[in-house]
């Protein structure tokens, strides 16, 4: 049986590259949710919800919002975060 200084020895170095997505996502209540251009603060993700749909399903989408089973989420590439966070701090 080879002795564990050996099996090491025989080993040969593996390495890894790994990617990092750069997309960031932006959920309801978080710092950069909303946006805001020094004359108008809007929330950067929202519903809308054609004047065709029925009521009963109205009723039932505000019912999802309103207990938090349905929430607004907006995706981002982490530069604009970065830029909207520079932008926001100087103001």
């Amino acid at each position: 049986m080879p002795k564990l200084e050996a099996f090491t020895k025989t080993v040969k170095k593996m390495t890894f590259k790994t990617h990092q997505s750069r997309l960031r996502t932006v959920r309801q209540g978080d710092q950069d949710f909303m946006l805001n251009d020094g004359l108008i603060i809007s929330p950067r993700a929202g519903f809308e919800i054609n004047s065709k749909c029925p009521r009963e399903y109205k009723d039932i989408i505000r019912e999802c919002i309103d207990n938090a089973w349905l929430k607004p989420v907006a995706t981002m590439y982490d530069y604009e975060q970065t830029f909207d966070r520079l932008k926001n701090s100087e103001q």
